[in-house]
């Protein structure tokens, strides 16, 4: 039963982006994690590739570490304005606190970099599993306003379950910075649990842009 649910949801993801142009920023499947690069900050987040429910998907562990991997790219955001994903997570960052830099730890976050011509005007949108944010929020990095935090999914409510994800990136943007934005440079993936010392969980599936819903 789990299977066949999973099945029509991914069917229905995939019609709903059929006949929009389509750029597969991740296929887990059949390239593996070819082109994505880590990142890191503090010590090294577990990424690992596992067959769930007949796909491939993105394993993610986190213990007190701070490490992303991403893949670059160079696509406009007024073409390809829409990111789609999915992801489920063991459960929220313990002691996690979206307003805090102490409690700036995420169990899944899935993020989109823009860069400047300098590196301090690169801005980037953190879509993110809260810890406490509700749903729907959005607010400043801890570290820095040229990161902005979207709750897309919000406590552990949802812990366990496979959730799947459509933004629009050129109206996010536009809310969250006031301007217009530039190429979209970079995506990239993360669970981290540095700032808390905790541990966190997270699964990925396959991640696209596209100019349609």
């Amino acid at each position: 039963m789990k299977r066949l649910c999973l099945f029509l949801l991914l069917a229905l993801l995939n019609h709903s982006i059929a006949g929009a142009e389509t750029f597969a920023v991740s296929r887990f499947g059949s390239e593996g994690l070819s082109g994505w690069e880590v990142k890191k900050f503090k010590g090294l987040t577990s990424y690992s590739l596992i067959r769930e429910n007949g796909r491939t998907v993105l394993k993610a562990d986190s213990k007190g570490s701070a490490s992303g991997i991403f893949k670059k790219v160079a696509l406009s955001p007024h073409t390809f304005r829409y990111l789609n994903w999915s992801w489920k997570v063991a459960g929220t960052v313990a002691g996690g606190d979206e307003s805090s830099k102490a409690g700036d730890d995420y169990a899944a976050r899935v993020y989109v970099v823009f860069p400047g011509r300098f590196f301090w005007q690169t801005r980037a949108i953190n879509y993110i599993w809260a810890n406490r944010l509700p749903a729907g929020q959005s607010i400043r990095n801890a570290y820095t306003g040229n990161a902005m935090m979207v709750a897309v999914e919000s406590g552990s409510a949802k812990a366990g379950q496979w959730l799947f994800e459509q933004r629009d990136i050129l109206a996010d943007y536009r809310r969250l910075f006031g301007a217009e934005p530039g190429e979209i440079g970079a995506v990239a993936i993360m669970t981290d649990t540095d700032n808390t010392g905790g541990a966190a969980t997270a699964w990925y599936g396959d991640l696209s842009l596209s100019s349609g819903r």
